[in-house]
């Protein structure tokens, strides 16, 4: 996985509640077990027109103005089933970060998993990021993962991420990778028993 200490880029905005994983990755498109390729398919039935699968110029990621890393999503973003397709779609289209006010819990676990960082801000500041993006799609965000802050103008706001998963982005490892960064430790701990 690649590490995650500091992103700062531009945001998509997206201020709709609920989204669940079928609409982050419509289950029609789940028949594979690598993680490529899935992020083509990211919210597809909003992204193209079902009639036609045109791109629907009305949907943010088809608009030119908006670009990023990081996506910014309403409240109870990745509700639903638990497939981890969904945080494969993200990460695959180029997300880094999604910033929410409430993460579904399956969903967050896969999502810090793959080296997706869900960031969960207030509703307060989540509407004025979105607000202030909307209007300013120059606007960068940071998210810097070591003092676990997201920060975009003079505005600031600390998250919680949990201390392992927090260790494992700032590495770039996954469970595995962080066992095996710990094999001398865990040898010496074999010795002493």
């Amino acid at each position: 996985m690649q590490k995650l200490v500091m992103i700062q880029s531009l945001a998509i905005p997206l201020p709709v509640e609920n989204i669940d994983t079928d609409q982050i990755i419509p289950a029609r498109f789940l028949k594979s077990i690598d993680k490529k390729g899935f992020g083509e398919n990211l919210f597809r039935d909003w992204r193209y027109d079902v009639h036609t699968n045109k791109p629907n110029p009305d949907f943010v990621l088809n608009n030119p103005k908006y670009s990023g890393e990081i996506l910014v999503a309403g409240n109870n973003f990745g509700c639903g089933s638990s497939r981890e397709h969904a945080a494969w779609s993200l990460t695959d289209y180029g997300f880094k970060v999604v910033i929410s006010s409430f993460f579904a819990d399956i969903f967050k676990g896969n999502a810090l998993n793959n080296g997706l960082l869900p960031v969960k801000v207030s509703e307060n500041f989540l509407q004025e990021i979105l607000d202030d993006i909307t209007e300013n799609p120059e606007r960068e965000i940071k998210v810097d993962v070591e003092s676990q802050t997201v920060s975009f103008g003079d505005r600031s706001e600390y998250f919680e991420i949990d201390s392992y998963k927090k260790i494992c982005l700032m590495n770039g490892y996954d469970d595995i990778d962080f066992l095996i960064s710990r094999k001398q430790a865990i040898q010496e701990f074999e010795l002493k028993t």
